[in-house]
Formats: structure tokens, sequence, C-alpha cells
């Protein structure tokens, strides 16, 4: 089950890579009037990522604080949870760690030094945030750069800072959807950004299925 907060995200590579093994595919919109997430038979929960910050409580409303039940609710049925940006900040917020600012926004593909014997290839992987996780004690953190902790378990759980469902259809959608204001706003080209994602697209598919199988091997 994948839960996402806007209406033009979706599972992408991280969705196709666990279909090839078998697994079927849900989708669950996150908002305010949705119904409570039932966890019933659900193998593997992902949280994709998400425009708000997970301490937006007051400025987005109650679905935040109900989505770290969900978590919560998978940690306890031992069900593992793949968190994706929004969702990694939600993940360590669940499980008792902490999100701030980051001392400055990432956006666009960006060369990190992975974990590939624990399941996390290295870069380079697309970042767009302006928040960090401060994981808790109880998490081992798999992968980091200057800006934040780019990867990290929580058990059975994996977070991971950067998106790697996103291809170039779906990024496209995400500029149409307000992204391409972010990205001037940061001095980067839209244009250019979706050219790259386009280029990397098969490179970036095989390292996402060596994440999703490394995740389920320590899941």
């Amino acid at each position: 089950m994948f839960l996402r907060h806007h209406e033009e995200d979706d599972p992408g590579f991280v969705g196709a890579a666990l279909e090839r093994r078998g697994f079927e595919i849900e989708v669950v919109t996150v908002a305010d009037n949705a119904a409570p997430v039932d966890l019933e038979g659900v193998e593997v929960l992902s949280i994709l990522g998400s425009k708000w910050s997970v301490y937006d409580h007051d400025r987005v409303g109650g679905w935040i604080l109900a989505e770290l039940d969900t978590i919560r609710d998978a940690d306890r049925r031992g069900v593992p949870v793949l968190g994706i940006c929004f969702g990694a900040q939600a993940l360590c917020v669940a499980l008792g760690g902490r999100v701030e600012p980051a001392p400055r926004p990432e956006l666009g593909w960006v060369d990190l030094i992975g974990d590939p014997e624990d399941g996390i290839p290295d870069g380079p992987w697309f970042q767009f945030h302006a928040d960090r996780c401060v994981p808790p004690p109880t998490a081992s953190v798999l992968a980091k750069n200057e800006v934040c902790v780019q990867a990290f378990r929580i058990g059975p759980h994996l977070g991971v800072q950067f998106h790697p469902e996103l291809d170039a259809r779906q990024f496209a959608r995400w500029l149409a959807a307000g992204a391409d204001e972010a990205a001037r706003s940061l001095g980067v080209s839209p244009d250019e950004l979706l050219a790259e994602t386009e280029r990397r697209e098969a490179d970036a598919a095989v390292r996402v299925d060596h994440l999703v199988a490394g995740f389920l091997a320590r899941a």
C-alpha cells in the first residue's frame, strides 16, 4: 500500500519494482475527510512525498497526526514501512525522532555515497526538500551528506530523503502542479531538470530495483 498526499504523485519506479516481485499495488490518498487507513492484509506500507512539512499540524490539518498513528500501527503489526522524502520524515517522527528545517533546500539530482551492502546504492538520487530528519537513537544512519541524513533504518523500516519513485512523467506533473515556480525560486531551470530526469531514467530504475530488493531483504 502507498499513501500519497497529492493527486500528481504515484509509486513510479518503486511500485514497478514491487510489482515485479509479486506485490499488488494499492494507492490511498490521505486527507482530512478520508477514511482511516486499514492495514489488515497489507504486507508493505510506503509513504510518498508532500509539499508540506510533518510539523505543519495547524496549517495543514489533522491528517498528519492520523498518518503518524498509521505508521505506529504498522510498526506494531510488523508491517515494514518505506518512507520517501516527507514519508521518511513522518517515519522518523512517528518512531521517536524529530524533523527540522534543513540548512538549505535540495532540488535536483544529487550525488550521494550510499551503503550498497545495506541495500542503498550510491547516487545520484533526486532531491526535493527543505527539511531534514534527526532520527531516534534506535535508527541506523545509512547515508548522509552535508545537508542531512539521506537514508536510515529503524528495525524493518527504511526512510530515504530522496525520491526513488520519480520518473520523468511524474516530474512533469509536479512541474505543472507548481513545482516549476519552486525550481525557479531556487535558480533551477524546470525544463533542464526535466530533461536531465529523462536522461537518467534508465539508470535510476536499476538503482531503485536494488534499493527495493535491499528493503525487502531486511524487512
